[in-house]
Formats: structure tokens, sequence, C-alpha cells
């Protein structure tokens, strides 16, 4: 019998949240040299040397500790901020970077980042993460004046301890948090953010879409149910599912998914509203930072999210999470049978 996502409700400790601070598994193994600029787009070569360079600063600047590292030449700028569209090797610089650099360091998404300052509480955070060089932001996003001051604060505490920053996002610093919220109420954090980061251009097409086909059309149920039958896949109705994200905090989706090699769902249905429609994307990140497959039936792929959702504040999110579940549905074993 296949396992079903809707009966697990993980837990996770306070100690393995802070020890999973590290890169997914999908970029465990990338480095510098492993990273392929695109040859037309001569952004993706000067980010490649400018995070280099960044990464030989920060090895520096921790030799010396304490006062001393405190009185350390550094530069106007604590961190380095990749802004680019999906799929062209931000990513892909931000790990290398995180690997580059000796501990103690920290890598985590912003909405992890975000998570982790409620589970443990801000004062904790704090204190976890100003014994790091390095700590390392992946999908920078403002979604809310909470985000904004708490993500403000954050990072100025760190900046105090000595942290060096690195980050990615599809928006610019100073552009952060548009059409999501009013930001001219919070313009002194985010220019304050915007501040401590030298923002450099990767530009390019998405590299999972270079050259393939449009999204696989979705499965029947039967397809879908023969895929499940594999060892260590899961099935669950779509529906059933999104009902049972709303009911464990975010940071526990990386757990929901432990030990299992592919995701199979039926009836596929745009998310209903815009709390469902976030939770889904943070799902579509961890699954995507398993690489695994996921075989469906319903609507699909590319229609989960409304027209209305994807001209909305938060479009970038939900197209990025369109483009890692449709390269995941490439991924299906569905297509082996």
């Amino acid at each position: 019998m296949p396992a079903h996502l809707v009966d697990r409700r993980p837990e996770v400790a306070v100690e393995a949240l802070i020890g999973q601070l590290v890169p997914p598994p999908l970029f465990a193994g990338v480095r510098f040299d492993s990273y392929r600029p695109d040859p037309d787009e001569p952004s993706q070569a000067a980010a490649l040397a400018t995070v280099r360079d960044f990464a030989v600063s920060t090895g520096e600047s921790g030799r010396r500790s304490g006062l001393f590292r405190r009185a350390a030449r550094r530069p106007a700028r604590s961190g380095v901020y990749l802004d680019g569209g999906f799929g062209v090797g931000k990513t892909h610089l931000l790990a290398s970077l995180w690997h580059a650099v000796p501990g103690p360091k920290a890598y985590a998404t912003f909405v992890e980042l975000t998570q982790l300052a409620g589970a443990l509480g801000f004062a904790r955070l704090v204190d976890e993460l100003s014994g790091m060089r390095l700590l390392a932001i992946d999908e920078f996003e403002l979604d809310d004046p909470g985000d904004t001051v708490l993500v403000s604060t954050l990072l100025a505490r760190l900046d105090e301890a000595g942290v060096r920053f690195a980050a990615t996002s599809n928006t610019l610093p100073d552009r952060l948090g548009e059409e999501r919220f009013a930001t001219a109420d919070f313009l002194r954090e985010i220019q304050a953010m915007a501040a401590r980061f030298e923002a450099v251009r990767v530009d390019g097409p998405d590299y999972r879409h270079r050259g393939l086909p449009e999204p696989p059309a979705p499965l029947t149920d039967g397809q879908v149910v023969r895929v499940a039958g594999r060892p260590d896949a899961s099935l669950d109705d779509f529906g059933s599912l999104l009902a049972h994200l709303g009911s464990l905090h975010p940071s526990r989706y990386g757990a929901l998914l432990d030990g299992v090699g592919e995701v199979c769902l039926t009836g596929l249905v745009p998310a209903p509203d815009q709390n469902v429609a976030l939770r889904l994307v943070v799902l579509a990140d961890r699954l995507y930072d398993r690489q695994l497959p996921v075989t469906a039936s319903g609507v699909p792929i590319d229609q989960l999210f409304t027209p209305e959702m994807l001209a909305g504040g938060y479009r970038k999110k939900y197209r990025r999470a369109i483009s890692r579940l449709v390269a995941l549905a490439r991924l299906s074993s569905a297509f082996a049978l």
C-alpha cells in the first residue's frame, strides 16, 4: 500500500531546525566550477566573478575573531544580492558561495528564515545566527509588513555582529514588497535592507525550459494509482492534501516528505484562495529541493494558480512554483511504464 502524506504529522525539534540550515540536496554538490554561464548572457559570467570575489573576501574576514574581527577592514556593503528571473542559476551561485566559505555558516530560503523566527523566537534566532560568518538567503521576498520589520531588524543585528550576507531574488532590493502592501509606509526599512547589499543582475531564460516541450498532459487517476504502486511512492487526493497542509506549520513540509521517492496526486484543481496557494508554493519548493517526481491527474500543472493570482502581487512566487512543478512532472515514473 502506498504511503499517504495526509496521515503524517511530523514533529521537528528546534535543534534539528538549526541543523537543517544548509543547501538542499539538489545543491549539495554544486560548486563555482560546475556553474556554466550562458555565452549569450554576459551577466552570468560577471555574476560568477563577483560572487567568487565575495567568497574570498568573506573567508578572509573570518580569520580574525571578536574585537579584532570587527575592527578588520570590511567592504562598504555587507552582502551580495543576485537579482534575476527563474532558472538562470542564482541558487547554484548562492549554494556554491556557501560551500566555498568556511564555517560557521547558515543557508535558508527567505520563507524558512521567517518561519524559523516564529519557531525559535526572534531573540534566539539572532543569538543562533550572530556567530555565523555567512548567512545565505535564497528567494528573498517581502510578502507582508511583519516580514519587512522582522528581516530589517534581523539583518541590522547580524550586520553589527560581523555576519556577511548573500541573497537571491526575482526583485531588486529597493523594490521589495511592491504590489504586496503599502511599501511607502515601510520605505525606511526597505531602503536600510537594500543599502546592505551590492545588487548583481543575472539575466537569461529559464534553463528548465530551454528547448523542452510544454508541460506534460495530466494522467488519468488509474495511471496515477499504478505509479503509486512503487515501494517509495505516496498517494493522496490533492484537495485533501491542501487541507492537511493548512494544519501543519510550513517548517514541517520538508519532514512531511521524508522517505518518499515519488509524490502521486489525484484530482489537481486550481488553488481556491491565496492562503492555500502560498502553502502550495512552499510545498513545491520542498519537492524541488528533493527532486521528487510528481505524478498527477486533474488540471494541468500550469493551471494550479488562477489568472488573477498570476496577475497579482505574488505572481513571481506562483510562476516559480509552476516552473518547478513542471520540471518535476517530467520526472514522473509514468513515462517509464
